[in-house]
């Protein structure tokens, strides 16, 4: 099909060997796994160091006394040090460590929510919000009477950030907005968004999970007062995920669960609560899973990030260009600025229908609403295709991609 040259600084074909799961077939075709917006693989790096926790160092954390607790408390707090790196926090105590982006929203919404919203306040939101980003802050709305706003977007994907200043009035206490769409691709201006609250002494939340695979954020220079991803996206294991918050604010919140290490001291008079980052995990945390999260961040800094982003956006191009040239598909998500994902609808074809054939020629994308119902509404759609990609793929695998969809057109007549 189409050809262009890659960087010379990226050997993708490098990269594909630290992946185990990219070599193998699905229904006799070489896989080509396009759906790293919902998850993505895992490179050995990250599936040995919780193979070796495991193997030679499990066992609980923070209070044991004996070598293997010691062991894994030092790597289970040194992941939390390589998260605050990579983001540039300003201390390792601002990292949280939660299941995901999920937990990381209820926890804001829930802890920050109930000791700051009052009866007519209000929450700005966007309208291309992931579902995670928009019930919890439906659920504290409503306990506390205050109002969930929303900013739109246009057409192409791309927020209106006059609507945005209009509704940033007296009354709102929180902004929350994703930093890249899941379903769109579009990275939001986020350091003008947050320019504009902080100027209304607003703080801002931002929803890193599609963002931290592709544009490694700086959360203070973007001054954001949180930021929360998954690590599962980023090349990590399910089940783990971090909330940053500026110090001053994480003081400030009261405990979202009880339980041990959250605490000092506990009587049936009194609990004492124990210093961030621990107040706010309670239990026993997925030690394997934030062992694997620090290694994949490892994993990340041993390549050349920007060259693997670099690559990335030639990869959106050439399947922008590739898809574009298919009769009856439509790109959903036409920003600017946009990451590599590319949601698409097939003229009289059902998206779940493409899914299942696709499968059969070993593609592997997300077909659906993909969590972004108001998304799906503002187009009049009831869902799309989605293939969305990582470092690792190949224009190779975009030429699969584009062949399978002209075999899902010519089965539908």
């Amino acid at each position: 099909m189409l050809a262009t040259a890659k960087p010379l600084s990226f050997d993708v074909q490098r990269i594909r060997e630290d992946f185990p799961i990219l070599h193998q077939q699905v229904r006799g075709k070489p896989l080509s796994y396009l759906d790293n917006a919902a998850t993505a693989q895992k490179p050995k790096a990250v599936i040995e160091a919780m193979d070796r926790y495991y193997r030679e160092t499990n066992a609980n954390i923070h209070r044991g006394v004996h070598r293997l607790s010691e062991l894994s408390t030092r790597d289970y707090e040194n992941a939390r040090i390589k998260i605050q790196r990579w983001l540039n926090a300003a201390d390792p105590s601002e990292i949280i460590f939660v299941r995901g982006a999920t937990e990381a929203i209820n926890l804001v919404a829930s802890s920050w929510g109930r000791k700051n919203l009052n009866a007519g306040d209000e929450v700005l939101i966007t309208e291309m919000e992931h579902h995670s980003n928009i019930v919890p802050w439906q659920l504290i709305c409503q306990e506390r009477g205050a109002h969930l706003k929303v900013i739109p977007f246009d057409d192409r994907g791309e927020l209106d950030l006059a609507a945005y200043q209009k509704l940033l009035g007296p009354k709102t206490r929180l902004v929350s907005v994703v930093h890249v769409s899941n379903t769109l691709g579009t990275v939001n201006p986020v350091k003008q968004i947050i320019e504009l609250a902080h100027a209304a002494k607003v703080p801002v939340l931002l929803d890193g999970a599609q963002a931290v695979p592709h544009l490694r954020p700086d959360v203070r220079a973007l001054g954001a007062d949180f930021y929360v991803f998954s690590g599962h996206k980023l090349f990590g294991p399910t089940g783990i995920g971090a909330l940053y918050g500026r110090k001053e604010l994480l003081e400030q919140l009261p405990p979202y669960q009880g339980g041990g290490d959250m605490i000092r001291s506990v009587s049936f008079e009194k609990t004492v609560y124990n210093s961030l980052p621990h107040r706010l995990e309670a239990g026993t945390p997925n030690i394997a899973g934030t062992i694997g999260l620090g290694a994949a961040i490892d994993y990340l800094g041993s390549i050349d990030f920007e060259a693997a982003a670099a690559w990335e956006k030639e990869l959106l191009d050439y399947g922008t260009e590739v898809l574009s040239g298919i009769g009856g598909l439509k790109i959903i998500g036409t920003a600017r600025e946009k990451v590599s994902v590319l949601s698409f609808t097939l003229e009289g074809i059902h998206p779940h229908d493409i899914g299942t054939i696709l499968d059969q020629h070993g593609v592997a994308i997300r077909t659906g609403h993909h969590c972004t119902e108001p998304i799906m509404a503002h187009y009049g759609i009831p869902a799309t295709a989605r293939a969305s990609l990582a470092f690792y793929n190949t224009k190779e695998e975009i030429d699969r991609l584009a062949k399978a969809i002209q075999s899902v057109q010519e089965m539908f007549g």
